[in-house]
């Protein structure tokens, strides 16, 4: 028996577009039916029973992985499209929500064998979740380190009218904004799909400059210096005058460290320009216009401090709701709520989400 949340936990009647909530896939052997016998006796040859990479990220039994409210019995939490409807769907009353997968599938090495299970892992998510409510939309999953093989998944289901954004973790062997993701990038712009920056990921090197954390809280405090690294790799390398159509979104990644970025972004870039001569716009107007951030996890304080960082972001167009289900992060979106000016209180909890994914 699992126990459904409260109908909505902010004042708003109405609508809502949830920007991130997560499928988990329950077993390896549910992405044996889209794979070809090849790769299931490979797999199993091997003993493989799925990435560890997922554990790393969230620990399956911290609450920061899932809240208690979300934890069903027999089954491993958000992994079949019965929870979120019960959980998140319905007692929000959504009009939308993104439904996002991190496998882990980027640890892989075998660059065959990541680009067929990552497929695979695409053909399930289509099949046991857009399929399953229309409500749903999705990011489709790529082989991280295979460039090519990125290109070639995209166009293989980049169509698809469930898919309106491409999974990129934010811990990658490179920055994104590299010009050798140029091309990946070009092609989830002429596909008309969002570049979804989102929590996860392996690299070959620490995902701190100044070495590995000891604990899981040092990691996770820590994140949103990925984050800032990739949004600095793709503003200053020149992405957005190589692609200018190109739209990002910032997903579980936080967005009150982002006045700050801008601020030294901007003093710097006023200095430094001759540098990257392309870049002929102060680096936050370029975040404004190209970069949506999701809401959660909100790490705010009392509401008049964060009233005075949402007036920093300078937009009311930045901002997209979202709950991280399984995470949790539902519980302070109240206290968001509070913050929002009127005018924002639409457009964060829908209209952002609905223009920039075109729905």
């Amino acid at each position: 028996m699992t126990t459904p949340t409260l109908a909505r936990d902010v004042a708003w009647d109405g609508p809502v577009i949830d920007a991130d909530v997560h499928a988990n896939v329950p077993s390896l052997a549910a992405l044996y039916p889209y794979l070809s016998r090849m790769w299931i006796d490979f797999t199993k040859e091997r003993g493989y029973r799925g990435t560890g990479v997922v554990a790393a990220h969230y620990p399956p039994n911290s609450l920061r992985a899932c809240h208690p409210r979300y934890r069903p019995q027999g089954r491993p939490p958000a992994s079949d499209v019965t929870l979120l409807q019960e959980h998140v769907l319905d007692p929000w009353g959504v009009d939308h929500a993104i439904v996002n997968c991190y496998y882990g599938l980027d640890g892989l090495r075998h660059p065959d064998w990541a680009a067929a299970l990552v497929s695979a892992l695409n053909d399930w998510i289509i099949a046991e979740w857009l399929e399953r409510d229309p409500r749903l939309r999705a990011s489709l999953v790529v082989p991280a380190r295979d460039p090519e093989a990125m290109i070639r998944e995209i166009r293989r289901v980049g169509d698809h009218p469930g898919f309106v954004q491409v999974l990129l973790p934010v811990r990658n062997d490179a920055p994104w904004g590299q010009r050798v993701y140029h091309p990946v990038l070009r092609e989830i712009a002429e596909h008309d799909l969002v570049a979804g920056l989102h929590y996860g990921g392996t690299t070959d090197g620490h995902p701190s400059s100044t070495g590995p954390a000891s604990w899981f809280v040092e990691e996770y405090a820590a994140e949103w210096q990925s984050f800032a690294g990739q949004l600095t790799s793709l503003v200053s390398q020149g992405v957005f005058q190589a692609v200018p159509d190109l739209r990002c979104a910032v997903l579980e990644g936080g967005f009150l460290w982002l006045p700050l970025w801008g601020w030294r972004m901007n003093k710097e870039w006023k200095g430094l320009r001759r540098e990257v001569p392309w870049l002929n716009d102060a680096p936050l107007d370029v975040i404004r216009r190209h970069f949506r951030f999701s809401t959660a996890p909100f790490d705010g304080g009392p509401v008049e401090m964060v009233a005075q960082c949402l007036e920093w972001l300078g937009s009311d167009d930045v901002l997209m709701h979202a709950t991280d289900y399984p995470h949790g992060y539902d519980e302070r979106a109240a206290d968001l709520f509070a913050a929002l000016p009127e005018t924002m209180k639409p457009r964060t909890m829908a209209e952002n989400a609905r223009g920039w994914y075109r729905l």
